[in-house]
C-alpha cells in the first residue's frame, strides 16, 4: 500500500508498526508502511531466517485447510488471519468443499477493511472484528448472524498469532473458553513460534514487538514444551506438535530444508 492519505484507513497510526503489515511486507505484499517496512527489517537484522518462516507457514496453513477438508470439516474460524493474500482459508477450504463456511476474525481496521472488500460477494465467508483474548464475543457473534452451526464440527485456526500474547494475558484460558463452546469433531489448528532452537533471541525479538504493542516488561516467547497445553483438551493427530515442515509435508524433505524454520504447528481433535 502506497503512503498516500486517500489509502490509509482513518484508524490507524502510521508512526506504529503492525504485526499484520509487518507479516504481509515479509511476504512481499503492499499492504504496509514505512513504520512496518522498518519494523521487519529490524527483525531480519536479528534472524534473517524470519522471512523464511513467514513463507513456510503459508505452506502450513493450506495443508492444514486440506487436511481438515479431507475430515470432513465445513465450518472454520481463523482467528487474526492477517492481510488476504493469495491461497487464504476460504480459498483452500472450498478447493476441498464448495460450500465451506469461513468467520475471518482480527481486530487490525487495515485487515478487516481489506477483508471486507475483498469478500464483499462471498456470502458463506464473514469478517469479525475480534480476538481471541474474547472468545465469547466470536462464539456469540457467529450464533447471533447464523454465521456457523455450533451443532457441527468446526475448526479454529491460528496461525502464527499465539506468540505475540504474554503469558500475563493466559491465551491458553482463552482456547479452553474457545475449545468448550465447540461440538465433538471439531479441530483446533495452530501455528506459534517456538524459541528451543534459537533462544539467544528471545530479547531483541520481544523488545521489538515490546515497543510495538507499548506492553514493557511483558513476555510471550514459548518452547515447544510451553504451546503444548494449548491443545489440552484435544487429541493430537499425527504427527503431532512438530516442525511446521514436518507437518504432512506434500514431498520428501531433506534435513537442511528445515534449517531456519523455529515454528511448530499441530492439529487437535476435540473427542
Amino acid at each position: 500500500m502506497a503512503d498516500h492519505p486517500d489509502e490509509r484507513p482513518s484508524a490507524v497510526d502510521l508512526s506504529v508498526p503492525n504485526i499484520a503489515r509487518m507479516n504481509d511486507y515479509l511476504l512481499g505484499g503492499k499492504d504496509n508502511f514505512a513504520a512496518d517496512r522498518e519494523a521487519a527489517e529490524a527483525l531480519l537484522a536479528i534472524a534473517p531466517e524470519v522471512k523464511k518462516m513467514a513463507v513456510e507457514n503459508r505452506g502450513f496453513l493450506g495443508r492444514v485447510v486440506r487436511y481438515l477438508g479431507e475430515q470432513g470439516v465445513r465450518q472454520f474460524i481463523d482467528v487474526a488471519a492477517g492481510l488476504p493474500t493469495q491461497r487464504n482459508t476460504h480459498e483452500v477450504a472450498r478447493s476441498q468443499v464448495a460450500d465451506a463456511h469461513v468467520v475471518y476474525v482480527d481486530s487490525d481496521p487495515v485487515v478487516l477493511s481489506h477483508a471486507r472488500a475483498i469478500l464483499v460477494d462471498s456470502p458463506a465467508t464473514a469478517v469479525l472484528d475480534g480476538d481471541i483474548l474474547h472468545p465469547e464475543h466470536i462464539v456469540e457473534e457467529c450464533k447471533a448472524n447464523g454465521w456457523l452451526d455450533f451443532d457441527r464440527p468446526i475448526a479454529v485456526v491460528i496461525f502464527a498469532a499465539l506468540q505475540f500474547i504474554p503469558h500475563s494475558d493466559d491465551p491458553f484460558k482463552s482456547i479452553a473458553c474457545l475449545r468448550d463452546a465447540l461440538p465433538s469433531g471439531s479441530y483446533l489448528g495452530l501455528s506459534h513460534v517456538v524459541f528451543d532452537d534459537r533462544p539467544d533471541t528471545i530479547d531483541p525479538i520481544e523488545d521489538i514487538y515490546r515497543a510495538m504493542l507499548d506492553r514493557p516488561g511483558e513476555h510471550a516467547a514459548r518452547t515447544r514444551d510451553q504451546v503444548l497445553p494449548f491443545f489440552d483438551g484435544f487429541e493430537l493427530v499425527e504427527p503431532g506438535l512438530v516442525h511446521i515442515r514436518d507437518w504432512r509435508p506434500d514431498g520428501p524433505i531433506g534435513t537442511r530444508a528445515r534449517d531456519g524454520i523455529w515454528m511448530a504447528g499441530g492439529v487437535g481433535r476435540k473427542p
